[in-house]
C-alpha cells in the first residue's frame, strides 16, 4: 500500500521528546526521516532508561521509521556537506533553542537561499519570539507555566504534573500539524516557509473550557480532582470491588443511568432534570449516585451500563492497557525487531487511513548506522571517504 508522504524527505536534527514525536509522526506517514546525531553521543534521550539489551526504550519509542547520521555541525566541511544535503530534501526539523542555528550558520534565512522550497519546522520553548524566547525549556516548565497544572490534581489540592509529557507532545503534535499545512501550500505555490511552534502555545491552545471558564466569570478555575467542571455525571464511582469511569454527557444518557441504578424517580426530578441543575446541585446528587454503584463490581456495571448505551469504563493500569482486545484489534501495540534490543514493543500508528495507512517499517537506528548509505545516496560518497570523515571527526 502507498503511503501519504512516501516521496517527502526531512533532515532531522531533533532530540529529546517534541521534535522526535513530530518526526516520528511524519516517518510513520511514509516520509524519509534522516535523524542526524552528534558524533559519538547521538539523542541525549539515547541515555534514557529503560534500557533493552543497552538500547534506550525511551529513545527506540520515539524514533522508529528513522534513519540515523553523525555530523559534527561545529566543523566547517559538516556545514557543508549538510547544505548540499538540503538542496536535496523538502523539510529540516529542529528543535534548538532560537538563535542555535543562526549561531551555526545554518538557521532558516541561510537555509532557504539554497533550497527556496524548504519547510522549516522549529520546535522550541517559548518560540522565536517574544520576551522568553531564549530560554531554556522542558516539559515540566511549560505544564506549570502553561496553565494546566493549575487545574490538574484533587479538589483543593496542590496543581499536579500530567503524567505523560503533554507539553512535549503537544509541541510535536503541532509541529508536525504545521509541516503539513506548509507542504501543502508548497503544492499550490511552490514556496516553503517557517513553522514556529512553541510549547507553551502548545499548552494554552489545549486549555479549551478552563479559558472559556475564566473570561466568563473572571476567577482562575483550580483542581477539580476527576469532576468535570461543566458535565454531570462525568467522574469516577466506587463499586463493590474498585472503580468504574462514568460519562453522562446528556439528558438522556442521565435518565438511562437513573434507570439502570434503579433510581427513574430522579429523572423528573426539579434538582437533576437538566445539566446545568444536576451541577448545581451536585452535593446532592452524588451520594445518591454513589451508594447504587457500590452494590456491584466494576465488571458487573461495565457490562450493565454498556449494554445500555451509557459511555462508561474501568480505569485501566498500563498492563490492562496493552492487553485491551480493542487496543489489540487496532494495533496500537506493535513487536519491532531491533539489531540490539531484540524483540519489543512500541505503540502502534494512531491514524487509520483507508488508502494511505501508516505503519512501522523499521525499528529505530543504531547511532550512525546509516551514514554510509545516506552519504552515498545524498553526497554520492565512498566507503573510504565516509571512514576518512569518521577518522577526522566530521561525522
Amino acid at each position: 500500500m502507498a503511503q501519504a508522504l512516501e516521496n517527502i524527505k526531512v533532515l532531522d536534527l531533533t532530540r529529546v521528546l517534541a521534535g522526535p514525536y513530530a518526526t516520528m509522526i511524519l516517518g510513520d506517514m511514509g516520509a524519509e526521516i534522516i535523524k542526524i546525531e552528534r558524533p559519538g553521543v547521538g539523542d541525549d534521550s539515547r541515555a534514557f532508561g529503560p534500557y533493552e539489551n543497552g538500547e534506550s526504550a525511551y529513545f527506540m519509542s520515539l524514533n522508529r521509521n528513522k534513519k540515523s547520521i553523525t555530523m559534527n555541525l561545529k566543523k566547517d566541511e559538516t556545514k557543508k556537506m549538510f547544505l548540499e544535503m538540503v538542496k536535496q530534501v523538502d523539510i529540516v526539523v529542529e528543535n534548538y533553542r532560537p538563535g542555535t542555528m543562526e549561531k551555526l550558520g545554518l538557521g532558516y534565512e541561510k537555509l532557504k537561499e539554497v533550497n527556496p522550497k524548504l519547510i522549516y519546522a522549529a520546535a522550541s520553548g517559548f518560540g522565536h519570539t517574544g520576551p522568553y524566547s531564549t530560554r531554556p525549556a522542558y516539559d515540566a516548565i511549560v505544564q506549570a507555566m502553561g496553565g494546566i497544572m493549575s487545574i490538574t490534581g484533587e479538589k483543593g489540592g496542590k496543581p499536579v504534573r500530567v503524567g505523560p509529557s503533554i507539553g512535549d507532545i503537544t509541541a510535536g503534535l503541532f509541529t508536525s500539524i504545521g509541516i503539513l499545512a506548509a507542504l501543502n501550500y508548497r503544492n499550490e505555490t511552490g514556496k516553503g516557509q517557517k513553522v514556529d511552534v512553541a510549547m507553551l502555545d502548545g499548552q494554552v491552545a489545549i486549555l479549551e473550557n478552563a479559558i472559556a471558564r475564566y473570561f466568563v466569570n473572571g476567577e482562575s478555575p483550580k483542581p477539580a480532582g476527576n469532576v468535570h467542571n461543566s458535565i454531570f455525571p462525568f467522574e469516577p464511582f466506587d463499586t463493590k470491588d474498585g472503580e468504574i469511569m462514568v460519562a453522562a454527557g446528556n439528558d438522556a444518557l442521565w435518565a438511562k443511568l437513573c434507570n439502570e441504578l434503579e433510581l427513574s424517580e430522579l429523572i423528573e426530578d426539579a434538582r437533576f432534570k437538566t445539566n446545568p441543575l444536576r451541577g448545581e446541585n451536585y452535593d446532592e446528587m452524588r451520594p445518591l449516585l454513589a451508594e447504587k454503584f457500590k452494590l456491584k463490581t466494576t465488571q458487573q456495571w461495565y457490562e450493565t451500563l454498556t449494554k445500555a448505551g451509557i459511555p462508561n469504563g474501568p480505569i485501566n493500569d498500563i498492563e490492562d492497557v496493552v492487553n485491551d482486545p480493542q487496543v489489540l484489534e487496532r494495533e496500537m501495540i506493535v513487536e519491532v525487531n531491533h539489531k540490539k534490543a531484540g524483540k519489543t514493543k512500541v505503540p502502534g500508528v494512531p491514524i487509520k487511513m483507508s488508502e494511505t495507512q501508516g505503519e512501522i517499517k523499521t525499528p529505530a537506528p543504531l547511532l550512525g548506522e546509516h551514514n554510509e548509505e545516506v552519504l552515498k545516496e545524498y553526497l554520492n560518497l565512498s566507503k573510504e571517504e565516509v571512514e576518512a570523515l569518521k577518522e577526522k571527526g566530521i561525522i
